[in-house]
């Protein structure tokens, strides 16, 4: 049924923009997951795993790990989930922070902006580890144009921080907040780090209807995601 769907999205590309059908999380993965995180919002992990599907379906490599935020949660829950796809299981939970700008417990606002110091939503493509001046740490690349495109440049990585503590919430009602980065906890840095790095994918989820109605991944076009894909395969082989 789903080769069939694929075929007619294709196939219906010359008449239309946008073909979501055939991208659809897959069912027995989400459902796998849904009981592994049965705190994650459903409607963020069914829009993690249908944004990385179109990606995969339009030239993306494969991943085995996908990492969801759920910034409609607050700071002081444990919003980051990691899961092994391959083997359809929850590998850690945690907490994550945002940007100061976004809101205080709560991340409300979200910009694609350099300075704004504000989170990003939309679909991620995990890159290459290194060690900064917070220490072990990653980059990614987002893969939105106008969302979240602007994540190098911004220098928006996942990095350890001390402010993600949730002792602070007992006096600052929240945990720190970074410049923008999903900063996690030292403890945890490390296996974060290791399991997204090398072309891993991350997805930042909050109900803002501007992006989940107008997301080239959510509503999966073709065409669109297809060329933001060969542009980035040129950047990384230097064409």
């Amino acid at each position: 049924m789903l080769n069939f769907l694929r075929r007619f999205c294709f196939a219906a590309i010359a008449l239309s923009a946008t073909c979501t059908t055939a991208y659809a999380a897959n069912p027995l993965l989400l459902n796998k997951l849904s009981h592994a995180a049965p705190e994650l919002n459903p409607q963020a992990l069914k829009s993690a795993l249908s944004a990385m599907q179109c990606a995969v379906n339009n030239g993306a490599k494969q991943a085995r790990h996908l990492a969801v935020i759920d910034f409609s949660q607050p700071s002081t829950a444990r919003r980051l989930w990691i899961f092994d796809l391959t083997r359809k299981t929850l590998v850690l939970r945690d907490l994550v922070a945002h940007g100061k700008q976004s809101g205080e417990n709560f991340a409300t606002s979200f910009s694609n902006t350099e300075g704004s110091n504000q989170s990003s939503l939309g679909l991620f493509s995990t890159q290459e580890s290194y060690v900064g001046s917070h220490g072990y740490s990653l980059r990614m690349d987002g893969l939105e144009p106008g969302i979240n495109d602007q994540a190098r440049e911004r220098a928006i990585v996942i990095h350890p921080a001390n402010y993600v503590n949730p002792l602070w919430s007992k006096t600052q009602g929240r945990i720190g907040r970074s410049l923008g980065c999903p900063a996690v906890r030292p403890q945890v840095a490390r296996q974060v780090v290791d399991k997204l790095k090398n072309g891993q994918f991350m997805f930042a989820w909050y109900p803002d209807q501007q992006w989940l109605q107008s997301s080239a991944y959510l509503n999966c076009q073709p065409r669109q995601v297809a060329s933001i894909m060969s542009a980035r395969h040129e950047v990384a082989h230097g064409g």
